[in-house]
C-alpha cells in the first residue's frame, strides 16, 4: 500500500503516479509470464491418432470431466475425436491416449424441450439427447472446458477438483430445461443404482467391465438449484412414480424452469469406495457454488506444477507443443484413494492408504520409457508414491501391476516394467520405500515367465508376440539384477544378469535380426523384418532388434560394430514402410521407424554409443519438428499416458534416458535458449544452448559447470547437483565431438556364454515312445543333459547319442565349453499321451457340410458375454471365417459344429486371433489362444468357438495339424453340423 503526503506538488504527484504504473506494469508482465497456462493447449491430440480428451482435470486428479462424443472404436478411445460433430454429454472419468476404450463413467447432458433417454445416432443429433456443436463455441484450458450446445442453446462449462466435477450450465427460458444422467454409458454394466434423495441431490453406482473386469464408480451429485420433476428409466423406459432403481440399464432426468441465462450447476464427487466417499470428497474439496473460484484454484494447481520447468526462446509453437506436452504428462496416473483414505484395492476390497498415496493407471509398457523418468527429474516425491503404491498391490494381490486399471490387474500388454520403474528410482535416490519387499516382488514376478527360463527365449510356435516379449524380459530380468547388486545380493544378481542375456539367443547373424524361433531351436521360415507378423507386439524385426537397452554394447557387438550398427540404423530410417491391413499402430513412420508407437522411442540416440551423435542430433531434430504440433492432430500416435509427450519435453530439453534404470542421459539437440528445471531439493538444473536455431541443430560443443564436456552423455547427479549444462550449437555437424570410444554411452561388460544348444524331434508328443537328438552350433561346445528335470552340470549325462524315453519326460541339458561360461538350461518336455474319452457322434446323426454361426455388434471383453445378447444373424457357414462380418469393429461370432477326425492318432490345435476367442472340444473350454496337443480316435467331435473383435488387426485363424498332414487351417471339408 502507498500513503500519499497531504500537500504535494504537481510534478511529484506525476512522478510517483509513473513510478506506479511501472511497478503494476513490471506485475502485471510477471504474472503472464508466469501463467503457464496460457501455453497449454488441451485440444492437442485430440485429433489423429493422438487419443486425448479436451475436458477439465487437475495434475494427477482422479476426475477427468469432459465431452464423449463417441462411444466406441480405436480413435475414439478417450471418448472424444476432434472429427465428430455431436455431444453425448460429460462424463466425470477418462483415460489420455490409450489404445483401446475404457471409462467414460457417470454421464451428464443438459437439454431442452421433451425429454429423451436415448443419446441416438452420432451422424444425427435430433435422434437422441445429443447435440450438434461447433468447434468456433469450444474453449479448453487447464482446468476448464466449455462448449456451446447447438441444438439447445445451452452453453455447457466444466471444471474440477481432484475428486470432484463442477458444471455450470447456462439455460435459454424454458419450461422444461432437464438434465439427462446416464449410467449406461460405454462399456459393460455389471451393476448400477441411482436414488432420487431430495430435490437438489442425487447419488448412484456403476459398476462396470471392459479392461477393468470391476470398476466401481460410486457418485453423489448436488444441483445448484431443486429441479421441478424427475424421471428414472429402465431399460429404456421411464417409469413412473419410483426414486431409485437398480440393473444393467438405467437413467434418469431431472427438469427445472429457466429464465434466460440462467444458470444451474452440477457438483458431482465420485468414489470406489462408497456412496459416502463420494460424498465426503465433494464436500471436503467442492463446498461453495463459486464456479470460478474453483476454474481459478485449478489454474492456480496447474501453474505449479508447469512452473516446474521453464523454457525461454524457442518459437511460440515449440513452447505450446512444450508445455501442452507437460500438461499431457501429467493428467495419468491418478490418486485413487478418498480424502479419509480409504481405497478399493486390487483384490476388490477397501483399504486405508497408511504411510502412503494410492494411485492408479499404470500405462507402463508405455510409460517406463519417458513419462517414468522425466518424473525422477522433477517430481520425485510422487515417484516414490508411485512405487509405494506397486508395493501394496503387491501385498493385497500376489504381483506387481502390468497395466492396473481403477484396482484391477488388466494383464493388457507384455512386459513387467515396474522392474525398471523400481530400479529407476532406486538408482536415483528414491528409496523411501521396502527394498527388500521390492526385490521378492520383481523376483516372483520375471519366475512366472513360461518357457523364457527353460529356453532362453519365448518360441514363436508356442507364444504369440515370442520376439517382442524375449526382448522386453530380457530387459526386466536385468532390472531385477540390479536391484539384488544393489541390495549385495551377488547370487541372484549372477542368476539374473545371466538370463538379461536371452535376448541373443533371437539374434540371427545371418540375416541380422531378432528372428522368432521355434521351441526346437530352429528359426521360423519365411522372414520379414518389415513385417509385423503375430511374432511382434506392435512392431515388426526392425523395430524389436534394437530393445536391448541394457546392452546397448553387446547389441553393437552382434551386428557386426560400430560401422555395421550405423549403417544398420541408416537403413531403419530410410527402408520403405509398407502398412500391414489394420496395422494402426505403425504410424509416425520414418522409413522402418514408427515414432507414433513406443518400441522405436530410444532409437534415434543408439547412434551415440557408435560413435556418430550428429546422427542422433539430427535425427533428433527431425522427430521433433515433424512429429508433434501445436494442433488437434499435433500427437503422430497415441498419446498413451504421458509418453509421447514425455519424449517431447526430454528431447526438447536435450536429452534421453536409453536405459531406464541407468542412471545416465543420452545427448540429443536441444530446441530452447534456456531450460530451468527447479528441483526438489532446491537447485536449479540449467540447461544453455548458444547459437540455436532450426539450422543450427548440431552440437560444437558442451561445456558442464564451465569445464570442457566431450562425453554425449551425463548423469542423474549431474542433475541433482543443480549443473549448468552449455552447449555451442552449429549448423554443420562436429563428427569428433562425442565420438571417442571413451566419451560414448556404455552398458556393461558382459563375460560371454556359450551358444545354447537346440532338440530336434518330432516326438514332442508320443503315445508309445520317443527319441530326441541334441545338437550345437558350436561344435566344441559339449552337451550335458538330465531327464528328471534337474539343472544339467557338466557332471550330468554327457550326449552321445539320441535320447530315448518312454514316458513323459523333462530333458533338461546345456551346452559346455573349457573358458566361457555354459550356456542357460534348455528344456524340453516329452510327453505321453492318451486319447481322450471325448463323445464321438459318429452314427449318431445325418450331419451335413459347414458348422452353424450366430454373429453379433457388441463391444465386450469377454467371449461368454456374447451369450447375453441377440444375435444380428445366424446360419449356417463353410468354417471359422470372419470374411463375412458386416463391419470393422466391434463383432463376435459363435461358431458350432462337428469336426471330422479321419484317423487315430496325435493332433495339434493352434489359435492365430485378434483379439480373444475360446475354442471348445466336448463341450469344454479347450483352447483360448497359442497351441495345444491331444491324441484323438477316429470319429467325429463337438467343436464350438467363442469369438470377438475389438479394433486393430482382424483375424480368426483356426488350425490343426495330424499324423499325416502338416499344420493348416482347418478346412470345410472336415466340419459339419
Amino acid at each position: 500500500m502507498i500513503f500519499l503526503p497531504r500537500i504535494m506538488n504537481f510534478t511529484k504527484l506525476t512522478n510517483l503516479v509513473l513510478i506506479c504504473i511501472f511497478f503494476f506494469s513490471c506485475g502485471t508482465a510477471k504474472l503472464k509470464q508466469n501463467d503457464y497456462t496460457v501455453l497449454v493447449d488441451p485440444m492437442i491430440g485430440t485429433g489423429g491418432h493422438g487419443h486425448t480428451f479436451p475436458g477439465a482435470t487437475l495434475p494427477f486428479g482422479m476426475v477427468q470431466v469432459s465431452p464423449d462424443t463417441r462411444r466406441e472404436d480405436w480413435d475414439g478411445s478417450s471418448g472424444y475425436h476432434y472429427s465428430d460433430k455431436t455431444i453425448m454429454g460429460f462424463s466425470q472419468t477418462h483415460l489420455s491416449g490409450t489404445g483401446a476404450p475404457e471409462y467414460c463413467d457417470v454421464l451428464f447432458m443438459p437439454t431442452v424441450g421433451e425429454v429423451q433417454i436415448l443419446p441416438g445416432d452420432e451422424n444425427d443429433s435430433k435422434t437422441g439427447y445429443r447435440s450438434a456443436f461447433s468447434h468456433k463455441n469450444e474453449k479448453a484450458s487447464p482446468g476448464y472446458y466449455s462448449v456451446l450446445l447447438d441444438d439447445y442453446n445451452v452453453l455447457a462449462e466444466m471444471t474440477s477438483t481432484t475428486r470432484s466435477s463442477m458444471q455450470r450450465y447456462t439455460f435459454p427460458q424454458s419450461n422444461s430445461a432437464n438434465i439427462i444422467i446416464d449410467l449406461k454409458n460405454r462399456d459393460h454394466v455389471l451393476t448400477s443404482n441411482i436414488e432420487i434423495i431430495s430435490d437438489t441431490e442425487i447419488q448412484g453406482l456403476r459398476k462396470s467391465r471392459r479392461w477393468a473386469t470391476e470398476q466401481f464408480v460410486y457418485f453423489y451429485a448436488k444441483f445448484s438449484k431443486p429441479f421441478r420433476t424427475y424421471g428414472i428409466a429402465l431399460n429404456d423406459t421411464i417409469v413412473d412414480g419410483i426414486k431409485k432403481s437398480n440393473g444393467q440399464n438405467i437413467r434418469a432426468f431431472v427438469q427445472f424452469d429457466t429464465k434466460k441465462d440462467e444458470q444451474i450447476l452440477v457438483k458431482v464427487g465420485i468414489s470406489a469406495v462408497d456412496i459416502e466417499g463420494a460424498k465426503k470428497n465433494l464436500e471436503a474439496e467442492n463446498p461453495g457454488w463459486d464456479f470460478e473460484k474453483v476454474v481459478d484454484k485449478a489454474k492456480e494447481e496447474w501453474n505449479t506444477f508447469l512452473s516446474k520447468i521453464e523454457v525461454e526462446g524457442g518459437t511460440e509453437k515449440e513452447r505450446r507443443i512444450f508445455y501442452s506436452g507437460l500438461y499431457h504428462t501429467a493428467i495419468a496416473p491418478n490418486i485413487f484413494m478418498d480424502v479419509d483414505r480409504r481405497y478399493r484395492g486390487v483384490d476388490h476390497q477397501i483399504h486405508k492408504a497408511e504411510g502412503f498415496d494410492n494411485y492408479t493407471v499404470f500405462s507402463l509398457w508405455d510409460t517406463f520409457r519417458a513419462n517414468m523418468p522425466l518424473y525422477t527429474i522433477i517430481d520425485p516425491a510422487r515417484y516414490n508414491e508411485w512405487i509405494k503404491t506397486f508395493l501394496e498391490m503387491y501385498r493385497i494381490g500376489g504381483r506387481l501391476p502390468q497395466w492396473e486399471l481403477a484396482g484391477n490387474y488388466t494383464g493388457v500388454m507384455i512386459g513387467y516394467h515396474t522392474h525398471s520403474v523400481i530400479l529407476d528410482g532406486y538408482k536415483k535416490g528414491i528409496r523411501d520405500f521396502d527394498a527388500e519387499l521390492a526385490l521378492e516382488a520383481m523376483k516372483k514376478r520375471v519366475e512366472s515367465i513360461p518357457y523364457f527360463n527353460d529356453l532362453g527365449f519365448i518360441p514363436a510356435d508356442k507364444v504369440g508376440g515370442s520376439v517382442s516379449m524375449t526382448m522386453e524380459y530380457a530387459y526386466n530380468e536385468w532390472a531385477v539384477a540390479h536391484m539384488a547388486k544393489s541390495l549385495n545380493k551377488e547370487d541372484d544378481f549372477q542368476d539374473y544378469i545371466y538370463r538379461s542375456q536371452f535376448y541373443r539367443n533371437l539374434f540371427d547373424s545371418s540375416t541380422g535380426f531378432m528372428r522368432p524361433k521355434n521351441s526346437d531351436g530352429s528359426w521360423i521360415t519365411p522372414f520379414d523384418p518389415a513385417e509385423g507378423s503375430e511374432h511382434f507386439v506392435e512392431g515388426n524385426s526392425y523395430q524389436y532388434s534394437l530393445f536391448a537397452p541394457q546392452d546397448i554394447n553387446g547389441l553393437i557387438d552382434l551386428i557386426g560394430g560400430d560401422e555395421k550398427f550405423i549403417a544398420w540404423m541408416d537403413t531403419l530410417f530410410t527402408k520403405e514402410s509398407i502398412h500391414d491391413e489394420g496395422a494402426i499402430d505403425a504410424t509416425g513412420l520414418i522409413g522402418q521407424y514408427a515414432h507414433g508407437n513406443e518400441p522405436s522411442h530410444h532409437m534415434a540416440y543408439l547412434y551415440n554409443y557408435a560413435g556418430a551423435p550428429w546422427k542422433t542430433q539430427s535425427m533428433v531434430r527431425r522427430i521433433l519438428d515433424t512429429m508433434y504440433d501445436d494442433k488437434p492432430n499435433g500427437l503422430s500416435g497415441n498419446e498413451d499416458c504421458g509418453q509421447m509427450s514425455a519424449w517431447y519435453i526430454l528431447s526438447a530439453m536435450g536429452f534421453y534416458q536409453v536405459c531406464p534404470g541407468t542412471p545416465d542421459y543420452v545427448i540429443g539437440s536441444p530446441v530452447f535458449d534456456k531450460v530451468t528445471i527447479h528441483l526438489e531439493n532446491g537447485k536449479d538444473f540449467i540447461i544453455l544452448a548458444k547459437n540455436i536455431s532450426a539450422e543450427n541443430k548440431y552440437v560444437q560443443a558442451v561445456s558442464l559447470d564451465g569445464n570442457p564436456y566431450t562425453k554425449s552423455w551425463f548423469t542423474h547427479n549431474d542433475i541433482l547437483n543443480g549443473s549448468k549444462l552449455v552447449f555451442e550449437m552449429g549448423a554443420s555437424p562436429n563428427k569428433n565431438w562425442g565420438a571417442a570410444s571413451e566419451d560414448r554411452p556404455v552398458s556393461e561388460d558382459y563375460k560371454t556364454a556359450v551358444e545354447l544348444p537346440f532338440a530336434t524331434t518330432n516326438d514332442e508328443y508320443f503315445l508309445h515312445e520317443a527319441s530326441v537328438t541334441l545338437g550345437c552350433n558350436d561344435k566344441d561346445a559339449k552337451i550335458y543333459y538330465t531327464t528328471d528335470g534337474s539343472r544339467p552340470t557338466n557332471k550330468s549325462n554327457l550326449y552321445s547319442s539320441p535320447v530315448e524315453v518312454y514316458e513323459t519326460t523333462n530333458l533338461r541339458f546345456a551346452s559346455y565349453k573349457d573358458g566361457i561360461l555354459p550356456s542357460a538350461p534348455v528344456s524340453v518336455k516329452l510327453s505321453k499321451l492318451e486319447f481322450e474319452d471325448y463323445k464321438n457322434y459318429e452314427g449318431e446323426k445325418i450331419f451335413r457340410k459347414g458348422i452353424e454361426y450366430k454373429y453379433y455388434h457388441a463391444h465386450v471383453m469377454e467371449e461368454n458375454d456374447l451369450e447375453k445378447l441377440i444375435p444380428l444373424e445366424t446360419g449356417i457357414i463353410q468354417n471359422f471365417t470372419i470374411k463375412q462380418r458386416k463391419r470393422e469393429d466391434y463383432f463376435g461370432y459363435i461358431y458350432s459344429g462337428y469336426l471330422h477326425v479321419s484317423k487315430d492318432g496325435i493332433y495339434t490345435f493352434s489359435i492365430k486371433v485378434n483379439d480373444k476367442c475360446t475354442l471348445y472340444l466336448d463341450g469344454k473350454e479347450f483352447l483360448r489362444g497359442g497351441f495345444k496337443t491331444i491324441a484323438l480316435r477316429k470319429g467325429k467331435y463337438k467343436i464350438d468357438e467363442k469369438y470377438f473383435q475389438l479394433g486393430a488387426k482382424k483375424f480368426n485363424i483356426i488350425s490343426w495339424q495330424g499324423p499325416d498332414f502338416e499344420m493348416q487351417e482347418i478346412p470345410a471339408g472336415v466340419l459339419f453340423h
